[in-house]
Parts: structure tokens; C-alpha cells; sequence
């Protein structure tokens, strides 16, 4: 999936500090994308529409962004809302600053985890309350499914916006020596392929059981500013009700998550969690 230059990035925000911070995030990316900025606001009853509040933040970010912006204001559920709105609109990028406390167990359903899944175009999630002006390190999870090869171009188009490094993050269950073996391979094959295009690369395999805390540990330590996984649409009953491990790295990350939407395949089997 491609950011497309001269694009939208869709914002939905209810004046909170996270959607705040998911703002401000926005404005390099835009700037470097040549991208306006949409604001959108959801309300459930007539009357809470604040219209006056919206148009103020509005002008206030395209006076500090020096973005053209433009802001919506509809009725309804915000997540399912937000994917409508993005389709129509054909946003290229949403931008989604989540409360902290909220962990996937509360927002599965008709809620965040629906926006992702359902979402018409790539999601970055924002947690943490830092505000990053640039962005470094960009870490990306790799495994061995067909979805998480997609991801590599977009690394590589944020990594020349940026200027950023990418850090690959091979994981795999310890007891599968096979599987080690062929997402090692991968793993190199990725990295010269990013070094290739004339960017910092580095790879890491690491042993696990528990992919996500893992993923999410690491980007710590190297002190990323951003995750790349791929999306799950089709949940199983299993997965939904316990959750993808893209889901539960985007449910506990405080570093910014990128979910980018796979290509639609039929009859293809997958051989990873699809992160």
C-alpha cells in the first residue's frame, strides 16, 4: 500500500488530548505528502454538533501545519463513521489518537478494533502522549505470511519522507526450527532489499511465545517511532473474541502504530499471524 502524494488524511477527533496529539502528528506527513487535512467530528445527539469549537481548531491547524484543512461534522457512530467518511472522501491516510486506558478487550466490536479491520485505507493509532515531530526509527515485524510482504514498500516511503531507519524484527515460535529458518532467510532478503533503495537497515530474530508484548518491547528499546503491521479483516470467532497479535500490539503500544490494509486474495493460504 502507497501513500499517495496529494492525498487526505482523515482525523476524527471528539477535542480530547489524545485526538489533539493525533493532530499534530499529521503535519510533517502532510506536508511531505502534499496531503489536506480532514477534521472529523462525530456526534451521537442533535445538539452537540459544537460547530463553533470545530471551526476554531480547524483554523487553528492550518495556521500552525501551514496545511490546507478542511473539517466534517456528522452524526452517528464515530468508528463506523470515520471508515464511511474515508471511503467517500478517499482518504489516503487515517490518523486516530486512542485513550490510553482503553485496551483491546473493551474496544472489540463496533468500536476502534472495527475501524482497523474495516478501515478503506492505512490506520496509524496513537496512543502515548508524546508529540513526535519526525520520525527515526520505523520498526517493522515480519513473519512469513503473503500479507506481511506488502508492508516493506510502505516502510520504505515513510523511510525517505523521513529520512528514517528501518529496524526488522523477525519473530518466531522457538519450538519451530523450520519456520526459523525460512523467515531468517526473509528476514535478509527484506533487509538488501531496503538497503538496496538507500536506506539504514538492520535485522533481528527473536524467540517467542508472546509476539506482541515482544514486538512492542523492542520498539522500545530501540526507541522507534513507529510500528508497521498488517491488518486482519477476516477474524475467525477464535481471533475475535482473543484477538489478532496485530490487534493486541496496536492495544498496547505507546509508539504510534501503522495497520496498512492487505490486497484481497482468494484461496491463499497464510503462514503467519499476518502482523
Amino acid at each position: 500500500m502507497q501513500i499517495k502524494e496529494r492525498g487526505i488524511i482523515l482525523i476524527p477527533i471528539d477535542f480530547s488530548k489524545q485526538s489533539l496529539i493525533a493532530i499534530r502528528q499529521s503535519y510533517n506527513l502532510a506536508k511531505y505528502t502534499h496531503s489536506r487535512l480532514v477534521l472529523l467530528h462525530v456526534f451521537t445527539k442533535d445538539g452537540e454538533e459544537s460547530f463553533e469549537a470545530l471551526a476554531k481548531i480547524t483554523k487553528q491547524t492550518e495556521q500552525e501545519s501551514d496545511v490546507p484543512t478542511d473539517f466534517m461534522n456528522v452524526k452517528g457512530d464515530i468508528y463506523e463513521e470515520t471508515d464511511r467518511v474515508a471511503a467517500e472522501i478517499g482518504a489516503t491516510l487515517i490518523i486516530a489518537g486512542l485513550e490510553s486506558h482503553m485496551r483491546f478487550r473493551q474496544i472489540i466490536g463496533s468500536s476502534a478494533s472495527k475501524l482497523i479491520r474495516k478501515a478503506p485505507c492505512p490506520v496509524i493509532t496513537i496512543r502515548g502522549d508524546n508529540n513526535s515531530d519526525g520520525c527515526e526509527n520505523i520498526l517493522l515485524p515480519l513473519d512469513l505470511s503473503p500479507e506481511t510482504r506488502e508492508k516493506t514498500d510502505t516502510a520504505v516511503q515513510f523511510a525517505h519522507y523521513f529520512g528514517a531507519s528501518i529496524r526488522i524484527l523477525g519473530v518466531f515460535d522457538p519450538a519451530d526450527a523450520d519456520y526459523e529458518n525460512r523467515l531468517l532467510a526473509y528476514c535478509h532478503q527484506v533487509k538488501q532489499f531496503i538497503k538496496n533503495k538507500g536506506i539504514s537497515c538492520t535485522n533481528k530474530s527473536v524467540p517467542t511465545k508472546d509476539i506482541a508484548s515482544t514486538v512492542v518491547d523492542y520498539a522500545n528499546k530501540i526507541e522507534a517511532d513507529l510500528i508497521m503491521i498488517m491488518n486482519k479483516p477476516d477474524l475467525g470467532m477464535v481471533e475475535y473474541l482473543t484477538g489478532t497479535d496485530a490487534q493486541k500490539i496496536v492495544d498496547i503500544s505507546n509508539i504510534p502504530v501503522m495497520t496498512i490494509q492487505p490486497m484481497h486474495r482468494e484461496n491463499m493460504l497464510s503462514f503467519g499471524t499476518g502482523f
